[in-house]
């Protein structure tokens, strides 16, 4: 019987190391916060929780930012040489030209020369790309 007593306590010897180190986790990944948030476990074990959702989320968010941002930069390229973004990417793919929007961002930006051939070509491939009239640029005083 003393066997098992003594069982019974290492088990919750183990039980509270594991809490304790549960509990340095959260320390941890509540270093930083502002007020109790820090050194309260009730409050930081919330505050960890809800960080821990929203950089969850926002690890997904920040794909679809950095997707509309590429395609922002590639739509004022082509709007530049009087094509929109639809347009310039449906005579790409008529062309098999498969560069991904990443990519074709950084060429509008860097390199002006290389994305006009790209526009020229997707021009030429797409017929409703052709009757686009260059608007004239516009000069602030």
């Amino acid at each position: 019987m003393w066997s098992s007593n003594r069982s019974m306590s290492s088990s919750l010897g183990v039980e509270r190391t594991k809490k304790k180190m549960n509990k340095d986790k959260i320390f941890k990944l509540a270093k930083g916060f502002r007020g109790r948030a820090k050194n309260c476990i009730r409050i930081a074990r919330e505050r960890v929780e809800k960080a821990l959702q929203y950089s969850y989320r926002d690890r997904r968010n920040k794909k679809r930012d950095m997707r509309s941002l590429w395609i922002r930069r590639i739509n004022a390229g082509t709007r530049l040489h009087g094509v929109n973004y639809g347009n310039f990417m449906h005579g790409l793919l008529k062309e098999n030209i498969q560069l991904n929007r990443k990519v074709l961002s950084e060429l509008s930006m860097h390199e002006p020369y290389t994305f006009k051939s790209l526009v020229d070509i997707s021009r030429n491939a797409f017929p409703g790309n052709k009757n686009v009239v260059v608007p004239p640029r516009k000069v602030a005083f």
